[in-house]
């Protein structure tokens, strides 16, 4: 149980359900992809360097997969943000649990 933590990313990723993903965008924005999605999934993902204000993280749903509702992709540009999605549904797909 509890989240799966990865080493340091710096480039694209694509997270597995139950991970913790520490990005790094200290040297350019990326992109971390959320797995396809089963209800109560959880991703986590973390600004390692507190530079997502200067070089944003873009977050993917995945294809047709949605985050709150919308197929496009979640741009992260706060400093020092902290993510978790939890998988809903094929409606709203991946909500923010806490940010």
């Amino acid at each position: 149980g509890g989240t799966q933590w990865q080493a340091v990313k710096t480039s694209n990723y694509t997270a597995a359900a139950g991970q913790g993903v520490f990005a790094n965008t200290t040297s350019s924005s990326f992109t971390v992809t959320l797995p396809a999605g089963t209800l109560g999934d959880e991703v986590t993902i973390v600004d390692y360097a507190g530079t997502f204000d200067s070089n944003a993280l873009t977050i993917d749903q995945n294809g047709t997969e949605k985050i709150h509702g919308s197929t496009d992709p979640l741009t992260v540009s706060t400093e020092r943000a902290a993510n978790t999605l939890v998988y809903t549904d094929s409606t709203q797909g991946w909500l923010l649990k806490n940010n």
